[in-house]
């Protein structure tokens, strides 16, 4: 049986960008965990933490996780806290850990992206990110189309360079990958 940990890897995905970025709330968290799901696909075929992202006037989001953001399951608000800080007009919510990252689960190229982007993005608010995460020939870009695919499923294969070897190479791996999941699905 195929043990995937891929929750497990979402909380301590939360629990690394909460731990190495500031202003860490829903939305940078949100565009933190799509960056480095697709860059991860765009590597090798499979994202980390398994999330589907659907497009949304602001940008990626990953439905299920921000379905839970209001009423934290036990797992995940046992690993975080979200504090909320008025600002101005608003409030502000930020991810406080409530314990230490763990990298068991994780490739070496998995935590070398996650340290990537906390670097890049460490001091950013989430609204310098949107150049990033809407990027005009990038995956939600190509899916929004301007409103017409509202809330529609952005898939992963968007990520996967144009070079044909480069591409042949990831949706080979891809496949595999799928291939996997599937056979341990039947096998239960």
């Amino acid at each position: 049986m195929l043990i995937s940990h891929r929750r497990e890897k979402l909380i301590n995905t939360v629990l690394f960008f909460a731990s190495r970025t500031r202003h860490c709330g829903k939305i940078k968290l949100i565009k933190l965990l799509y960056l480095l799901d697709f860059q991860h696909y765009r590597q090798t075929g499979h994202s980390v933490t398994g999330l589907g992202y659907h497009a949304w006037p602001m940008g990626p989001v990953p439905v299920d996780f921000y379905a839970e953001w209001d009423d934290l399951p036990a797992d995940l608000g046992e690993a975080i806290e979200i504090k909320p800080e008025r600002v101005v007009d608003y409030v502000r919510e930020t991810v406080v850990p409530k314990r230490d990252f763990e990298d068991r689960h994780f490739t070496k190229r998995e935590l070398a992206i996650m340290r990537g982007l906390a670097e890049r993005f460490r001091d950013d608010l989430s609204k310098p990110m949107v150049n990033v995460t809407h990027d005009e020939r990038g995956p939600w870009s190509t899916i929004w189309d301007e409103g017409r695919g509202r809330n529609e499923r952005i898939p992963y294969s968007l990520a996967v360079p144009s070079d044909p070897a480069a591409r042949e190479a990831v949706l080979e791996a891809a496949d595999q990958f799928e291939g996997i999941l599937a056979a341990d699905r039947t096998a239960r």
